[in-house]
């Protein structure tokens, strides 16, 4: 539900944080991960940032103590072992909201390797173990050798790509309910809109998704489905074409027999025909 926060950007941070910086400046190793900033911090007293739509992801995760992220959506509370995927061009703030909060956090750019960040709201996970990721923060803080601090962005890699793996996993697993449920009201005026409400999704993000996943758009998937059993109804039933038409979904059959020849390459009667000549063909061999 939308909280109707009006959002600012704000960097108010009090004489009792303590902060340690990692840029591409001192630490270059980080661009191979496509990480732009990282920090790792000690808060308390007064902590309160807040960024408007920020074109990278960013990624907050408590060591100890707690505090919470505003959204468009949602106020979400970080307590220890918690962590929030922000994705970019989303509005967030974040403050402490307990006597101290430590934490590192990440802005990852919005590149190819983050896809499956673009996310329509922010992702809360609990029960996170990082502590690898804090210490291998800390040694690029503090490591003047740039050997030395290459050989810590594997760890940093690993454990980002499983946390990242995992809200993939998620999101393929949303698209894959989605296109069962298709699959079973083929019949259905399935939008764009429609399909992303399902599958709570934004509609750019769910082509993202279908693009990923399929190489296909929502619709072309949903064409691409009605095709599959359009083909099979011809080839197994003796069902007219009209009557194949509507249980897929076409209340034209013209519509429907100029979508199968644009798909196929031949009209949904030729196909059956070429089907049955075929079976007859094989009959004919084993006799």
């Amino acid at each position: 539900m939308a909280l109707n926060r009006e959002f600012r950007d704000i960097v108010n941070i009090g004489p009792h944080c303590h902060e340690r910086f990692i840029d591409s400046t001192n630490t270059p190793e980080i661009k191979a991960l496509d990480i732009e900033l990282a920090g790792c911090s000690n808060l308390s007293g007064t902590y309160q940032v807040a960024r408007v739509t920020p074109p990278n992801h960013t990624i907050f995760y408590t060591l100890s103590g707690e505090g919470c992220v505003f959204t468009p959506q949602d106020k979400l509370a970080l307590p220890k072992h918690s962590l929030v995927l922000l994705p970019a061009d989303q509005s967030f703030e974040v403050r402490i909201t307990a006597e101290h909060w430590d934490i590192i956090w990440l802005n990852l750019t919005n590149s190819p390797r983050w896809q499956h960040l673009r996310t329509p709201s922010a992702q809360l996970k609990s029960n996170v173990d990082l502590a690898s990721v804090h210490h291998a923060m800390e040694l690029l803080y503090l490591e003047s050798d740039g050997h030395r601090r290459e050989g810590v962005i594997p760890i940093i890699q690993h454990h980002l790509r499983s946390v990242v793996s995992q809200e993939a996993n998620v999101q393929q697993a949303r698209i894959d309910v989605l296109f069962s449920e298709v699959e079973k009201q083929l019949q259905f005026d399935w939008t764009v809109d429609i399909m992303a409400q399902r599958a709570h999704y934004s509609a750019p993000h769910l082509h993202r998704l279908c693009l990923e996943k399929y190489g296909r758009s929502p619709i072309q998937q949903v064409i691409h489905l009605r095709m599959i059993r359009a083909k099979n109804l011809l080839e197994n039933t003796q069902w007219p074409v009209a009557h194949i038409a509507h249980y897929v979904g076409y209340t034209s059959v013209f519509t429907f027999s100029k979508r199968f020849k644009k798909s196929v390459g031949v009209s949904p009667t030729d196909y059956r025909l070429s089907t049955i000549n075929s079976n007859d063909m094989q009959n004919t061999k084993v006799g």
